[in-house]
């Protein structure tokens, strides 16, 4: 006889189905923070499978007793607590898919499933609890439990799969879901209890019913659903808590960072929109690679090896990176990766928190060019210019090598200083007045500066003075650019020589003309007396007159070749002999003043390309002039050697030498050291070696002598 199918206590009933959908409502709550919750996903998984299989169970406990409560007394306790546990096991099943962020369709229909062996299972071992023979109507039955099936997958998915599912719709969507299920498992208890028929094995001793052990069972059992409900809740809000700071913190990280989580062996599980962003790939792109894909090749493998033992030994590695996005641009991240470690101390994931630098590493990249800039300016001033700093009162601050070599001056000697100690005393102090009114008025000065070097020596520098201003407009500094003109200045010189030699070439020209003629004459009519004059006194006196004649006549002819210098007609001669010529013809001048005249030379042959009759002249020119520079005798050499394919011929004496100052004069017309001399000889043979494609040079030094060297083109062979 089915005896479950009498009267029941519907009190009990109430209770049961208000305990169940109290339970599956927490049991719901715990499963969709596991979804939205980094942290605590176990606790919160065991949490709700607990909370849904203790509420399975107690709505069949309860709807059997609330049947026949005498059975209370003959019910099996192992079996209850094995009907507790494989629902707890059959419920644990159908939520461990939703362990998972993505759940599919297949998942909610296993669920359901698994669910629905829960409530079949807690009723089949309840049953058996009581001690009652089980007989089935399996059409009813399969009937019961694909209705059960249905049930839990409708209220599954509205609440896990359905597009209206979201954060704000989750208030009232839990609450309907867990009605649902609630639904489901009471719908199961009935229905499967008409699907059962159930017989007893034991004598019915007595109808009394006991009522304390039966409020002793809604007692304990409102107990534990109520202390499992509390705790839930509890854990819940506190779970919620921290998961709402982690998602504040996760939120300020996604807006101002960018984060990817990679497993142990380096694969990204997971990237934020930031990350996204910059690296121009989308999340399904990304997920599943490793950094690789980002390598821009910048960094050396050392970088990365260093990098990777970091983070494997468990140590933070900060660093900065440069990366390459997927449209090829390069951008650069300040990078923090942070090993996350298990109980044996081995990383089971690493976080990479980073932050774009870009713009920074730009900036730097313009400042190192603008400094690399200004480095090559300063290294070319530094080549070409010479560099000195002074403060507002004139004091050098600072001076680079160029002004050291030309000053003379060490930069311990300059610092400190003003400019007055390279003062060469040529300017007049107005001029430097001037200079100092205009760059401290805040203008730029420019101008030509003759300066004294330590030795004493002069050059001159084309200057540029730059006043530095501060905000009231006032120099603070001064920055002063010179150029070394002295050659400049010489060639300037040398230019206004020619000039003046055009101008003696004018008027030798006019004077040259106007003389030749009437020296003619005067020479015709003196040699024609000396042919009939017999008095030796008298024929003395004409041949004082020939030489001064012969005497003019050469200045005139030197005049003439000012004038208009006679066209240079070059053969190519062995310079020796004709040098050789030339000293034997005044050795015995040389003997006559006592003045040791030598010819010293190391070839035999050095041809040129030469006026042999012209050269002759300046090569008499300079030793005669050596000869004279000797009064009280001395040392006359001639040397000549190859030196850079050119021959080189020194002409030393050891005579009275040249000042300094009469030293650049040489060659100007009209300018000479001896007493009795015109300028003209030495100008002419300047002249005559310039004809050559030569140089001379003059060496000199009071008391010691002079040296006239001459430097010819040679025809090495």
């Amino acid at each position: 006889m089915n005896a479950l199918l009498g009267a029941f206590h519907p009190y009990f009933i109430i209770i049961a189905i208000g305990l169940t959908i109290m339970a599956s409502y927490t049991a719901l709550d715990m499963f969709t923070l596991i979804r939205t919750s980094d942290q605590n996903k176990r606790l919160l998984f065991l949490g709700g499978t607990f909370s849904m299989g203790i509420g399975i169970w107690v709505m069949n406990f309860m709807g059997l007793i609330s049947a026949d409560t005498n059975r209370f007394a003959s019910y099996h306790i192992p079996l209850t607590i094995l009907s507790i546990f494989i629902g707890v096991a059959f419920t644990g099943m159908a939520f461990l898919p939703f362990y998972g962020k993505v759940i599919r369709f297949y998942h909610l229909l296993g669920g359901s499933l698994f669910l629905t062996f829960a409530v079949i299972a807690i009723q089949v071992i309840g049953l058996y609890a009581m001690n009652l023979n089980v007989t089935y109507n399996i059409p009813l039955f399969t009937f019961s439990g694909l209705l059960i099936a249905g049930s839990f997958l409708f209220s599954l998915w509205i609440l896990f799969s359905s597009k209206s599912y979201n954060q704000s719709h989750q208030v009232w969507l839990k609450p309907i879901s867990a009605i649902i299920m609630s639904a489901a498992i009471a719908e199961g208890h009935f229905l499967l209890k008409r699907a059962t028929v159930t017989t007893s094995e034991l004598l019915q001793e007595s109808n009394t019913e006991s009522p304390f052990f039966i409020y002793l069972v809604l007692f304990i059992s409102v107990l534990i659903i109520g202390g499992l409900i509390v705790s839930s809740t509890l854990i819940s809000k506190q779970l919620a808590a921290t998961d709402t700071n982690l998602k504040d913190i996760k939120a300020a990280l996604d807006a101002s960072t960018i984060v990817a989580i990679t497993d142990p062996s380096g694969i990204i599980v997971y990237v934020n929109d930031k990350f996204e962003e910059i690296s121009k790939y989308k999340q399904e792109e990304i997920i599943g690679m490793n950094h690789r894909i980002l390598n821009s090749g910048y960094h050396s493998k050392e970088f990365f090896k260093n990098l990777w033992t970091t983070i494997q030994s468990g140590k933070i590695w900060r660093g900065e990176i440069r990366n390459k996005a997927k449209d090829g641009s390069f951008y650069w991240v300040d990078t923090t990766i942070v090993p996350f470690l298990n109980k044996k101390g081995k990383p089971i994931q690493y976080i990479a928190i980073r932050s774009d630098i870009s713009d920074r590493k730009r900036a730097e990249e313009h400042l190192k060019e603008t400094i690399k800039d200004n480095i090559d300016i300063k290294f070319a001033l530094d080549q070409s210019s010479i560099v000195a700093f002074t403060d507002a009162r004139g004091k050098i601050t600072s001076v680079n090598d160029k002004f050291c070599e030309i000053s003379k001056y060490s930069r311990e000697e300059i610092l400190g200083r003003d400019h007055n100690i390279l003062n060469s005393n040529y300017h007049s102090k107005d001029f430097f007045k001037n200079l100092w009114k205009t760059i401290g008025e805040g203008n730029v000065w420019k101008g030509e500066i003759r300066n004294k070097a330590k030795d004493g020596t002069y050059y001159w520098v084309d200057t540029t003075i730059v006043p530095f201003l501060n905000e009231q407009g006032r120099p603070y500094q001064y920055l002063a650019i010179r150029n070394d003109i002295t050659e400049r200045k010489k060639t300037e010189e040398v230019l206004h020589r020619q000039d003046k030699l055009a101008a003696v070439g004018q008027l030798a020209a006019g004077v040259a003309h106007e003389i030749r003629n009437p020296l003619t004459s005067m020479k015709g009519y003196t040699e024609f007396l000396q042919l009939d004059e017999k008095d030796p006194e008298r024929q003395e006196f004409l041949n004082i007159i020939l030489d001064e004649i012969e005497r003019v006549n050469t200045i005139v002819e030197d005049f003439m070749v000012l004038a208009k210098p006679k066209a240079v007609e070059l053969e190519e001669k062995n310079v020796v002999p004709v040098i050789q010529t030339v000293v034997s013809l005044l050795e015995f001048e040389a003997r006559k003043k006592n003045v040791r005249l030598s010819f010293d030379c190391t070839h035999e042959i050095i041809q040129i390309e030469c006026d042999e009759n012209r050269l002759k002249q300046v090569f008499l020119n300079f030793i005669k002039n050596g000869i004279e520079a000797m009064p009280n005798g001395g040392d006359l050499h001639v040397k000549t050697f190859i030196q850079d394919n050119n021959v080189q011929i020194s002409i030393q004496d050891s005579g009275v030498g040249i000042p300094k100052e009469k030293l650049k004069k040489l060659g100007e017309p009209f300018f000479t050291t001896k007493k009795n001399g015109n300028g003209l000889g030495l100008m002419v043979s300047f002249k005559i070696i310039e004809s050559h494609n030569g140089k001379v040079f003059v060496e000199s030094e009071p008391n010691k002598g002079t040296t006239f060297n001459i430097l010819l083109p040679a025809k090495i062979a």
